[in-house]
Protein backbone atom coordinates (compact mmCIF):
# COMPACT_ATOMS: atom_id res chain seq x y z
CA UNK A 1 0.00 0.00 0.00
CA UNK A 2 1.39 3.26 -0.63
CA UNK A 3 0.35 6.19 1.19
CA UNK A 4 0.15 10.19 -0.18
CA UNK A 5 1.53 12.99 2.05
CA UNK A 6 -1.87 13.46 3.52
CA UNK A 7 -1.08 12.72 7.54
CA UNK A 8 1.25 10.15 8.63
CA UNK A 9 -1.24 9.24 11.62
CA UNK A 10 -3.89 8.72 8.87
CA UNK A 11 -1.98 6.03 6.82
CA UNK A 12 -0.38 4.82 10.13
CA UNK A 13 -4.17 3.54 11.22
CA UNK A 14 -4.60 2.23 7.22
CA UNK A 15 -1.16 0.26 7.56
CA UNK A 16 -2.37 -0.99 11.26
CA UNK A 17 -5.94 -2.79 9.51
CA UNK A 18 -3.89 -3.63 6.84
CA UNK A 19 -1.40 -5.69 8.75
CA UNK A 20 -4.21 -6.93 10.71
CA UNK A 21 -5.58 -8.65 7.43
CA UNK A 22 -2.67 -9.76 6.40
CA UNK A 23 -2.85 -11.44 9.92
CA UNK A 24 -6.19 -13.18 9.20
CA UNK A 25 -5.03 -14.55 6.08
CA UNK A 26 -1.82 -16.03 6.99
CA UNK A 27 -0.58 -16.04 3.05
CA UNK A 28 -0.21 -12.70 2.59
CA UNK A 29 3.47 -10.56 2.20
CA UNK A 30 2.31 -7.67 3.43
CA UNK A 31 4.66 -4.81 1.95
CA UNK A 32 3.88 -0.93 2.96
CA UNK A 33 5.68 1.97 1.29
CA UNK A 34 5.57 5.39 -0.08
CA UNK A 35 6.97 8.27 -1.42
CA UNK A 36 8.44 11.03 1.12
CA UNK A 37 6.90 13.61 -0.68
CA UNK A 38 3.55 14.02 -2.21
CA UNK A 39 4.78 13.71 -6.02
CA UNK A 40 2.91 11.61 -7.85
CA UNK A 41 5.91 11.42 -10.25
CA UNK A 42 7.23 9.45 -7.34
CA UNK A 43 4.45 6.79 -6.52
CA UNK A 44 4.57 6.03 -10.44
CA UNK A 45 8.89 4.89 -9.92
CA UNK A 46 7.38 2.76 -7.08
CA UNK A 47 4.69 1.52 -9.25
CA UNK A 48 7.24 0.65 -11.56
CA UNK A 49 9.38 -0.95 -9.32
CA UNK A 50 7.51 -3.53 -8.13
CA UNK A 51 6.38 -4.09 -11.42
CA UNK A 52 9.55 -5.04 -12.08
CA UNK A 53 9.85 -7.44 -8.80
CA UNK A 54 6.52 -9.30 -9.75
CA UNK A 55 4.52 -8.40 -6.03
CA UNK A 56 1.06 -9.77 -6.74
CA UNK A 57 -1.08 -6.98 -5.75
CA UNK A 58 -0.46 -3.43 -5.85
CA UNK A 59 -2.84 -0.94 -3.67
CA UNK A 60 -2.51 2.84 -4.01
CA UNK A 61 -4.02 6.01 -2.84
CA UNK A 62 -3.27 8.37 -5.60
CA UNK A 63 -1.78 11.88 -5.29
CA UNK A 64 -2.89 12.33 -8.95
CA UNK A 65 -5.34 10.70 -10.41
CA UNK A 66 -4.37 11.10 -13.95
CA UNK A 67 -0.32 10.94 -13.52
CA UNK A 68 -0.46 7.60 -11.76
CA UNK A 69 -2.28 5.77 -14.49
CA UNK A 70 0.17 5.09 -17.14
CA UNK A 71 2.86 3.46 -14.50
CA UNK A 72 -0.83 1.45 -13.26
CA UNK A 73 -1.29 0.52 -16.88
CA UNK A 74 2.26 -1.03 -17.18
CA UNK A 75 1.60 -2.84 -13.52
CA UNK A 76 -2.40 -4.25 -14.83
CA UNK A 77 -0.79 -5.33 -18.55
CA UNK A 78 2.22 -7.14 -16.39
CA UNK A 79 -0.66 -9.83 -14.82
CA UNK A 80 -0.87 -7.29 -11.20
CA UNK A 81 -3.90 -6.66 -9.61
CA UNK A 82 -4.60 -3.18 -9.24
CA UNK A 83 -6.72 -1.44 -6.24
CA UNK A 84 -6.93 1.94 -5.51
CA UNK A 85 -7.90 3.12 -2.00
CA UNK A 86 -8.81 6.67 0.08
CA UNK A 87 -8.31 8.32 -3.27
CA UNK A 88 -8.77 6.70 -7.29
CA UNK A 89 -7.52 6.80 -10.48
CA UNK A 90 -8.54 7.02 -13.28
CA UNK A 91 -10.65 4.51 -14.16
CA UNK A 92 -10.47 4.06 -17.99
CA UNK A 93 -6.90 4.83 -18.63
CA UNK A 94 -5.16 3.02 -15.72
CA UNK A 95 -7.33 -0.40 -15.73
CA UNK A 96 -7.98 -1.09 -11.95
CA UNK A 97 -9.55 -3.38 -11.12
CA UNK A 98 -11.44 -2.04 -7.70
CA UNK A 99 -11.41 1.57 -5.89
CA UNK A 100 -11.76 0.88 -2.22
CA UNK A 101 -13.92 3.94 -1.15
CA UNK A 102 -14.15 4.77 1.99
CA UNK A 103 -17.84 6.25 1.43
CA UNK A 104 -19.38 7.19 -1.25
CA UNK A 105 -18.58 11.29 -2.64
CA UNK A 106 -22.26 11.75 -2.09
CA UNK A 107 -22.31 10.27 1.39
CA UNK A 108 -19.07 12.49 1.95
CA UNK A 109 -20.27 15.27 0.13
CA UNK A 110 -24.09 15.71 2.02
CA UNK A 111 -22.22 14.89 5.20
CA UNK A 112 -20.43 17.80 4.88
CA UNK A 113 -22.73 20.50 3.79
CA UNK A 114 -25.34 19.72 6.36
CA UNK A 115 -22.96 19.88 8.97
CA UNK A 116 -22.20 23.36 7.78
CA UNK A 117 -25.31 24.33 7.75
CA UNK A 118 -26.19 23.21 10.93
CA UNK A 119 -23.44 24.57 12.68
CA UNK A 120 -23.33 27.94 10.81
CA UNK A 121 -26.75 28.83 9.44
CA UNK A 122 -28.76 28.27 6.19
CA UNK A 123 -27.32 31.67 4.99
CA UNK A 124 -23.70 31.66 5.95
CA UNK A 125 -21.15 32.86 3.80
CA UNK A 126 -18.75 30.25 3.74
CA UNK A 127 -15.35 28.88 1.98
CA UNK A 128 -13.04 26.38 1.15
CA UNK A 129 -9.60 25.49 2.48
CA UNK A 130 -8.61 22.17 0.47
CA UNK A 131 -5.00 20.58 -1.12
CA UNK A 132 -4.78 21.14 -4.86
CA UNK A 133 -7.45 21.68 -7.72
CA UNK A 134 -5.99 17.88 -8.91
CA UNK A 135 -6.31 16.03 -5.66
CA UNK A 136 -8.60 13.28 -6.66
CA UNK A 137 -10.84 13.12 -3.37
CA UNK A 138 -11.61 16.77 -2.60
CA UNK A 139 -11.58 17.87 -6.58
CA UNK A 140 -14.71 14.82 -6.25
CA UNK A 141 -16.20 16.10 -3.21
CA UNK A 142 -16.15 19.67 -3.54
CA UNK A 143 -17.87 18.74 -7.22
CA UNK A 144 -20.54 17.07 -5.49
CA UNK A 145 -20.97 19.46 -2.58
CA UNK A 146 -21.74 22.47 -5.13
CA UNK A 147 -25.11 21.08 -6.64
CA UNK A 148 -26.05 19.68 -3.15
CA UNK A 149 -25.27 23.27 -1.83
CA UNK A 150 -27.91 24.73 -4.78
CA UNK A 151 -30.64 21.77 -4.01
CA UNK A 152 -30.81 21.26 -0.25
CA UNK A 153 -28.95 24.53 1.29
CA UNK A 154 -29.12 27.37 -1.48
CA UNK A 155 -28.83 30.20 1.18
CA UNK A 156 -25.13 28.86 2.09
CA UNK A 157 -22.88 31.29 -0.49
CA UNK A 158 -18.96 30.18 -1.04
CA UNK A 159 -17.28 32.92 -1.49
CA UNK A 160 -13.57 31.44 -2.22
CA UNK A 161 -11.31 28.20 -2.13
CA UNK A 162 -7.96 27.79 -0.71
CA UNK A 163 -5.35 25.31 -1.85
CA UNK A 164 -2.98 24.70 0.59
CA UNK A 165 -0.91 21.69 -0.58
CA UNK A 166 -0.41 19.02 2.06
CA UNK A 167 0.90 21.35 4.36
CA UNK A 168 -0.96 22.03 7.69
CA UNK A 169 1.21 25.84 8.54
CA UNK A 170 -0.02 26.49 4.81
CA UNK A 171 -3.87 25.49 5.79
CA UNK A 172 -3.06 27.68 8.72
CA UNK A 173 -1.84 30.76 7.04
CA UNK A 174 -4.29 30.49 4.22
CA UNK A 175 -6.77 30.57 6.59
CA UNK A 176 -5.66 33.67 8.10
CA UNK A 177 -5.59 35.18 4.35
CA UNK A 178 -9.11 33.93 4.03
CA UNK A 179 -10.10 35.46 7.36
CA UNK A 180 -8.73 38.69 6.77
CA UNK A 181 -9.84 38.88 3.06
CA UNK A 182 -13.56 37.75 3.95
CA UNK A 183 -14.67 38.75 7.41
CA UNK A 184 -17.95 38.08 6.80
CA UNK A 185 -17.20 33.95 6.71
CA UNK A 186 -18.73 32.25 9.47
CA UNK A 187 -17.69 28.19 8.25
CA UNK A 188 -14.98 26.96 6.72
CA UNK A 189 -14.66 23.50 4.95
CA UNK A 190 -11.06 22.15 6.03
CA UNK A 191 -11.40 19.77 3.28
CA UNK A 192 -8.16 17.28 4.27
CA UNK A 193 -6.85 16.12 7.28
CA UNK A 194 -4.11 18.46 7.26
CA UNK A 195 -6.43 21.51 6.19
CA UNK A 196 -8.68 21.03 8.99
CA UNK A 197 -6.75 21.22 11.70
CA UNK A 198 -4.97 23.78 10.29
CA UNK A 199 -7.95 26.08 9.88
CA UNK A 200 -9.13 25.41 13.41
CA UNK A 201 -5.37 26.93 15.00
CA UNK A 202 -5.98 29.98 12.67
CA UNK A 203 -10.31 30.60 14.29
CA UNK A 204 -8.33 30.04 17.43
CA UNK A 205 -5.75 32.17 16.88
CA UNK A 206 -8.08 34.49 15.85
CA UNK A 207 -10.17 34.59 18.69
CA UNK A 208 -13.06 33.50 16.48
CA UNK A 209 -13.71 30.07 18.18
CA UNK A 210 -17.62 30.03 18.31
CA UNK A 211 -18.13 32.99 15.60
CA UNK A 212 -16.45 31.06 12.34
CA UNK A 213 -17.34 27.33 12.22
CA UNK A 214 -14.79 24.78 10.97
CA UNK A 215 -16.15 21.51 9.76
CA UNK A 216 -13.72 18.67 7.72
CA UNK A 217 -12.41 15.92 7.35
CA UNK A 218 -9.54 14.46 9.77
CA UNK A 219 -8.42 11.73 12.73
CA UNK A 220 -10.09 12.33 15.81
CA UNK A 221 -6.65 11.87 17.77
CA UNK A 222 -5.51 15.22 15.51
CA UNK A 223 -8.69 17.20 16.43
CA UNK A 224 -9.63 16.03 19.85
CA UNK A 225 -8.12 18.91 21.49
CA UNK A 226 -10.02 21.33 18.94
CA UNK A 227 -13.39 19.74 19.89
CA UNK A 228 -12.65 19.81 23.51
CA UNK A 229 -12.14 23.05 23.86
CA UNK A 230 -15.41 24.36 21.54
CA UNK A 231 -12.86 25.72 18.29
CA UNK A 232 -14.41 22.62 16.74
CA UNK A 233 -18.12 20.67 17.31
CA UNK A 234 -17.59 17.58 15.31
CA UNK A 235 -14.97 15.99 13.08
CA UNK A 236 -16.70 14.00 9.63
CA UNK A 237 -14.40 10.76 8.62
CA UNK A 238 -14.22 7.20 8.56
CA UNK A 239 -12.72 4.76 10.19
CA UNK A 240 -9.04 4.47 8.33
CA UNK A 241 -7.89 1.30 9.79
CA UNK A 242 -11.18 -0.38 8.83
CA UNK A 243 -10.38 0.84 5.49
CA UNK A 244 -6.55 -0.54 5.40
CA UNK A 245 -8.19 -3.79 6.75
CA UNK A 246 -10.94 -4.02 3.67
CA UNK A 247 -8.35 -2.95 1.10
CA UNK A 248 -5.67 -5.83 1.99
CA UNK A 249 -8.99 -8.42 2.22
CA UNK A 250 -10.60 -7.03 -1.24
CA UNK A 251 -6.75 -7.15 -2.91
CA UNK A 252 -6.36 -10.78 -1.26
CA UNK A 253 -9.52 -11.78 -3.07
CA UNK A 254 -9.03 -9.91 -6.08
CA UNK A 255 -5.73 -12.17 -6.79
CA UNK A 256 -7.15 -14.93 -5.94
CA UNK A 257 -10.01 -14.89 -8.12
CA UNK A 258 -12.82 -14.52 -5.31
CA UNK A 259 -13.77 -10.56 -6.35
CA UNK A 260 -14.54 -10.16 -9.42
CA UNK A 261 -16.42 -7.35 -12.01
CA UNK A 262 -20.03 -7.95 -11.28
CA UNK A 263 -20.40 -8.93 -8.13
CA UNK A 264 -23.00 -6.89 -5.36
CA UNK A 265 -21.40 -7.77 -2.24
CA UNK A 266 -18.14 -8.65 -0.42
CA UNK A 267 -17.47 -10.80 3.07
CA UNK A 268 -14.92 -8.82 4.92
CA UNK A 269 -14.15 -10.33 7.67
CA UNK A 270 -14.76 -8.66 10.90
CA UNK A 271 -16.71 -5.91 8.64
CA UNK A 272 -19.09 -7.91 7.57
CA UNK A 273 -21.38 -8.03 4.16
CA UNK A 274 -19.93 -4.62 2.33
CA UNK A 275 -21.50 -3.35 -0.58
CA UNK A 276 -20.10 -2.97 -4.28
CA UNK A 277 -21.10 -0.96 -6.57
CA UNK A 278 -19.31 -1.31 -10.46
CA UNK A 279 -15.91 -0.80 -9.35
CA UNK A 280 -15.80 1.02 -6.06
CA UNK A 281 -15.68 -1.46 -2.51
CA UNK A 282 -17.68 1.01 -0.18
CA UNK A 283 -16.29 0.76 3.53
CA UNK A 284 -19.75 2.49 4.83
CA UNK A 285 -21.19 6.01 5.91
CA UNK A 286 -19.09 8.42 7.08
CA UNK A 287 -18.75 8.93 11.06
CA UNK A 288 -19.41 11.89 13.62
CA UNK A 289 -17.13 12.34 16.11
CA UNK A 290 -18.03 14.87 18.59
CA UNK A 291 -17.22 15.54 22.64
CA UNK A 292 -19.20 12.61 23.64
CA UNK A 293 -17.44 9.83 21.52
CA UNK A 294 -13.89 11.46 20.13
CA UNK A 295 -12.05 9.79 22.87
CA UNK A 296 -12.98 6.73 21.85
CA UNK A 297 -10.89 6.17 19.09
CA UNK A 298 -7.14 6.08 19.05
CA UNK A 299 -6.40 7.28 15.37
Amino acid sequence: MMPKSKSLDYFNACEQGGREAASELGDVEFIYNGPADARSEDQSRMVDAWRVRGVDVICIACNDQDQIAPALKRAKDAGIAVLTYDADANPATSGRDFFVNQASVQAIAEALVDEMARQAGENAQVAYVSSSPTAPNQKEWIAAMTPYIAAAHPGLKVVTTQYAGEDQQTAFEKTQELLKAYPQVTGIWGMTSVAFPGAARAVEDAGRAGQVHVVGLSLPKQMKSFVMNGVVESVILWNPVDLGYLTVLAAHAVAKGELTPGASEFQAGRLGTVQVEGDQILLGKPMRFTKENIGDYQF
